[in-house]
């Protein structure tokens, strides 16, 4: 039995991590029987950080090496009739959103003060004092540092916002008017798209990267056949 191991739900949506949203996402896009832990400490996961998946004993970590595992394992139901230009079209949007977007986004939950309100309570609310007291602050710290040391974080808040907002619009103008990403069918790609879209539209986070991705209608509108096709 797979067992994805992950942070709780939060905000109505699967995940308020896209990368552990995108792995559950992935599960029913692939079908495959899974069973959730809720309450992982990613100070305890391999790389210290979530999600992770044990797999019949096979403990695997980061969202990438365990979509890749699951297609080693299980098969490939989702992407085994790309094209290699598909396949680098897919590469491509995935670092768009996990190396460049995610940074963006993430600068609004995590250093912008509005953001943080609502960010500290769902990763550290349920902590007993006194972790509660002294460990947001250090992951604050240790956040900020990362970004810092990515690279987005050494940028102006409204450099941040553009750099957003730039992916946003370059999601939304590849989509257009197909009902994937990558054409009529769905692939492991809209795992990722989803779990980034769905945070960012309906996460309650007010920011000008979340009003760009509201202002086009055909990403609500994906956002939506994900959810009804897969978590409805």
């Amino acid at each position: 039995m797979i067992v994805l191991h992950q942070f709780a739900p939060a905000f109505g949506l699967p995940n308020a991590s896209p990368f552990c949203m995108k792995v559950e996402t992935y599960l029913r896009m692939a079908g495959l029987p899974y069973e959730l832990d809720n309450h992982a400490n990613p100070m305890r996961a391999p790389m210290g950080k979530l999600p992770t998946i044990s797999d019949d004993g096979t403990l695997v970590a980061d969202s990438t090496l365990i979509v890749d595992h699951l297609k080693q394992r299980y098969g490939d139901p989702l992407d085994a009739a790309l094209t290699p230009l598909e396949r680098a079209q897919a590469t491509a949007f995935q670092r768009l959103f996990e190396e460049n977007l995610y940074w963006a986004v993430l600068h609004t939950r995590w250093m912008d003060d509005a953001g943080w309100a609502k960010t500290r309570p769902v990763f550290f609310g349920a902590m007993p004092p006194p972790l509660r007291w002294f460990v947001p602050a250090l992951a604050r710290r240790g956040m900020r540092a990362e970004l810092r040391g990515h690279g987005m974080g050494r940028h102006t808040e409204a450099e941040i916002h553009a750099i957003g907002c730039r992916d946003v619009t370059a999601v939304a103008d590849f989509l257009g008017d197909r009902p994937f990403l990558l054409g009529a069918a769905p692939t492991s790609i809209d795992a990722v798209a989803y779990a980034f879209i769905a945070n960012l539209l309906w996460a309650p986070f007010d920011n000008p990267i979340r009003h760009q991705a509201q202002s086009r209608p055909t990403l609500e509108a994906y956002g939506r056949r994900m959810k009804a096709r897969y978590f409805d």
